[in-house]
């Protein structure tokens, strides 16, 4: 298990996610319509986040949605990012 924390809501707010789901899961199970969801599949860019704070790992996301630069500056899809520690987000106004 994982805290994600979320900066940029109205509240800070922080859930918990399971080993092997998407932090866009996670907040679903939890926090239910925190982060947009659309696709689910890394195609959409409705679910892009800035990890502020942590370690994880990605599956491929649109290079229309996550350029080379934004991946270096920590924008990533919700729907394609699995935590590997605690993670520290902020939501991406659209």
């Amino acid at each position: 298990m994982f805290t994600i924390t979320v900066e940029s809501s109205p509240t800070r707010q922080s859930f918990q996610i399971s080993t092997g789901d998407s932090v866009l899961v996670g907040s679903e199970k939890c926090l239910s319509n925190l982060i947009p969801v659309g696709c689910r599949g890394g195609g959409c860019g409705v679910c892009k986040v800035r990890v502020v704070e942590g370690d994880y790992s990605s599956k491929c996301m649109s290079k229309a949605h996550i350029c080379d630069a934004q991946a270096a500056d920590g924008y990533v899809l919700a729907c394609r990012v699995y935590p590997l520690s605690d993670m520290c987000i902020e939501l991406v106004k659209r």
